[in-house]
């Protein structure tokens, strides 16, 4: 009796083969619009000032590891540095790879992994993470939509309230299904469509994943620290933006770069099935900005603007990444001589 084989992952492949296809036009179609000299000298006038944006990013990704870092920390003792590299290279990932942003997570659950965290409690930190920083999102969006209210009236109300209600209710039901044993009921509905082959352990580890995220939701304390970091984050984006404009010589007051930032990522998030929501973002961008007097060709310089920090700090990321790898298979092969 042959064993068959496990999920087929070329849907996923698809998925974002698609959803890249669409990003391209979208992004090229913008582009060539808008005028690619124009949108060049734009970014070129912002001169040095690209690589601050770059490297202010590095202090919102550090409140979010610092946010991770408090969740590991209430039950093991991770050592900041690997929290750090990990949280960047899981961004990098995400950002720059057709990884539907989940590729990032495992990455990082991983490497915390190596690093003496044990495995299932890795993965279980990881999940809570992610929960924690959606929750600070939402909150971060409805600042950004509030503020976009007392700007433009109470036309779309509606239709807003509707989009957040929708939002905390899905933001509910992942925190509920994880309290009843998410990874346990995947693992079931998995081995009931894939029929063969152990499923036992695979079943042990993740009843122990939802075992370990059962009690990390009981530490409050914790879990309020750990949501302060990841809303400081998601402020210190619009910064960001802040600082991007007045580099670009067409500054806007902070409330107005917290709406675009806020409203932006939002919309980013949405576009998870496209890589890097290319195209996705620059559309983005350009609507809000001409909510606050933004030409579209200053929105695109913007967008482009988070492109290039996004390439300066990624692809390091990915090199760091692909090094700890070699290093990882180098060191298998030794021990197996």
């Amino acid at each position: 009796m042959t064993e068959r084989a496990g999920p087929d992952l070329s849907r996923f492949a698809s998925i974002a083969s698609a959803g890249f296809a669409v990003g391209v036009t979208l992004f090229t179609v913008l582009v060539v619009s808008l005028g690619v000299r124009e949108i060049a000298g734009l970014v070129a006038s912002a001169g040095v000032g690209l690589l601050w944006v770059a490297l202010f990013h590095v202090v919102p990704i550090a409140a979010s590891a610092l946010g991770w870092y408090t969740i590991v920390a209430a039950v093991d003792t991770p050592r900041l540095a690997v929290v750090l590299a990990a949280r960047w290279v899981a961004e990098s990932i995400n950002q720059l790879l057709p990884a539907l942003h989940v590729g990032g997570n495992v990455v990082r659950a991983r490497r915390l992994g190596q690093s003496g965290v044990p495995p299932r409690l890795a993965a279980a930190t990881v999940v809570v993470d992610i929960t924690l920083h959606l929750l600070a999102q939402l909150l971060f969006t409805m600042l950004g939509l509030s503020l976009l209210l007392t700007r433009t009236g109470a036309s779309g109300v509606g239709r807003i309230a509707a989009g957040l209600v929708l939002a905390v209710l899905a933001a509910g039901g992942f925190y509920v299904l994880q309290r009843r044993g998410l990874f346990s009921a995947m693992t079931f509905l998995l081995g009931r469509a894939f029929r063969g082959g152990d499923w036992a352990a695979v079943s042990e580890g993740a009843g122990e994943i939802d075992r370990w995220i059962r009690r990390l939701y009981e530490q409050r304390r914790m879990l309020a620290v750990s949501e302060v970091w990841h809303a400081l984050s998601w402020l210190l984006g619009a910064g960001e933006t802040w600082l991007a404009l007045r580099f670009l010589g067409h500054p806007v007051g902070l409330a107005a770069a917290l709406v675009i930032e806020s409203l932006g990522e939002a919309i980013r998030t949405a576009a998870f099935p496209v890589p890097a929501a290319l195209g996705v973002q620059e559309g983005g961008l350009v609507l809000l900005g001409d909510l606050f007097g933004l030409t579209s060709e200053v929105s695109m310089a913007l967008s482009l603007v988070k492109r290039v920090r996004e390439l300066a700090l990624g692809v390091p990321g990915l090199v760091f990444w692909q090094l700890g790898g070699l290093r990882e298979a180098r060191a298998g092969a030794e021990a197996t001589r």
